[in-house]
C-alpha cells in the first residue's frame, strides 16, 4: 500500500515537472523565434525629405505653436489648448513625431548607425515628453517639451540637412 502512494506521488511530480518543461520550452521558442523578436515591416516608400516635410515638420510646428504668451498693447495673451479635442489633436501630433522617428530608422533611411540613430531616438524621446504633457493637459509641460523637440531638430539639421 505504501509503495502505491509513493508511485502516485512520484507520478504527479513527474507530470508537473513535464508541464514545467513544456512551458519553459515554449517561452524559449517564443523568444528565439524571428516573428516574436522582430517587428514585421513593410517596404519603406517615403524619402527622408517626405517624412520631414509631411510628418515631422507639421507635428513639430503644432507642438511649437500650441502654447505661447504674447504681450501686446492690449495686454498679455496666453495661448494653450483648451478643449479635449485640442489636447487630443496635440497628442496626435506628438505621437506622429514619435512614429516618424521610428520611420527614420527603417531600411536605408538610416544614414549611419551612429549619430543618425542617436538623434532619431532623441526625437522619439522628445516626442514622448510632449505626449505625456498632452495626457497631463499641462501647458507648462508642453512648452518645456518644445525645447527638447527644438534641440533634436537643430542637432540633426546641423549635421545632416543638405540644401532643402
Amino acid at each position: 500500500m505504501r509503495s502505491r502512494h509513493w508511485f502516485f506521488l512520484v507520478g504527479i511530480l513527474l507530470y508537473l515537472g513535464g508541464i514545467g518543461f513544456v512551458i519553459a520550452g515554449a517561452r524559449t521558442a517564443r523568444r528565439a523565434s524571428p516573428a516574436a523578436s522582430t517587428v514585421v515591416t513593410g517596404t519603406p516608400v517615403a524619402s527622408v525629405k517626405q517624412i520631414m516635410k509631411g510628418i515631422v515638420g507639421p507635428a513639430a510646428t503644432a507642438i511649437f505653436n500650441s502654447v505661447s504668451t504674447t504681450v501686446t498693447a492690449k495686454g498679455v495673451e496666453e495661448k494653450a489648448p483648451q478643449t479635449d479635442e485640442e489636447w487630443e489633436a496635440l497628442g496626435n501630433s506628438a505621437a506622429a513625431l514619435i512614429e516618424s522617428g521610428n520611420l527614420l530608422l527603417m531600411g536605408s533611411r538610416a544614414v549611419d548607425k551612429g549619430d543618425w540613430v542617436k538623434m532619431s531616438r532623441e526625437m522619439i524621446e522628445a516626442g514622448k515628453i510632449a505626449l505625456k504633457a498632452t495626457v497631463a493637459k499641462s501647458a507648462e509641460q508642453v512648452l518645456a517639451s518644445g525645447e527638447a523637440v527644438n534641440a533634436t531638430c537643430d542637432n540633426c539639421h546641423g549635421k545632416y540637412q543638405r540644401g532643402s
